[in-house]
């Protein structure tokens, strides 16, 4: 489902799990990934990456309204706290978004520091306004303190699809790549900052988006 690998002080996150959906399964595998990156000491940096045309296609609503409809407002919110440690992952983090990203996956390549996107092929979108499920305030949150406001309001109230290229011209992506370059072009950017003080760099994390971790944390409305 995870596999987690290391290129010198950059880990690689690759989810392979299709679609990578997130279930239980997938939420407790990526917990699990995460604890094993911020035991680690020394250099380190964080890079997440799909396989073929998916990055992560958000919430598994399969899953959750079948096997785990029974942990609706539970999943929820372990969904949510996941975002936001890795929003407040006192290490640097790279998405290489591969391919699509929609709606929860959308949301984590957000929560990460910077992000890669594949320029030819691909969308990023927040279609939560055209399949009936409101954005909670962490979610509403977390984007808002990521995108300008006038892209924030545009991709929330539309649930437009953008490409890399104009993702990248709108500021949700850092850089738009050809495919065989993004995961290189991830690696390079996490490398450059892997060096950077934990203690030092997760608070400034923390200060810049305390609204958005808070509520994530499920501590507010």
């Amino acid at each position: 489902m995870l596999e987690l690998t290391r290129h010198g002080p950059v880990y690689v996150l690759t989810m392979r799990s299709g679609e990578n959906r997130f279930n239980r399964r997938f939420v407790d595998a990526l917990n699990g990934a995460l604890e094993e990156v911020e035991r680690s000491s020394g250099p380190a940096a964080l890079v997440t990456v799909g396989e073929d045309k998916f990055y992560s296609n958000g919430l598994d609503l399969d899953w959750l309204t079948g096997e785990g409809s029974s942990q609706g407002p539970e999943f929820i919110a372990a969904f949510m706290a996941v975002l936001g440690r890795v929003l407040a992952l006192p290490i640097p983090t790279v998405a290489a978004m591969n391919g699509h990203a929609f709606a929860g996956g959308a949301m984590l390549a957000l929560a990460h520091d910077f992000r890669v996107m594949r320029g030819d092929r691909g969308f990023f979108c927040l279609p939560e306004v055209d399949i009936g499920l409101p954005f909670s305030a962490g979610m509403a949150a977390l984007i808002q303190c990521k995108l300008e406001v006038i892209v924030c309001r545009d991709l929330m109230l539309t649930g437009r699809r953008v490409g890399g290229m104009e993702a990248a011209a709108l500021h949700v992506v850092d850089e738009a790549a050809a495919a065989e370059q993004v995961l290189a072009r991830a690696i390079a950017r996490a490398e450059e900052l892997a060096s950077k003080e934990r203690t030092t760099y997760g608070a400034i994390k923390r200060g810049m988006y305390a609204d958005a971790i808070r509520l994530l944390a499920g501590n507010g409305a």
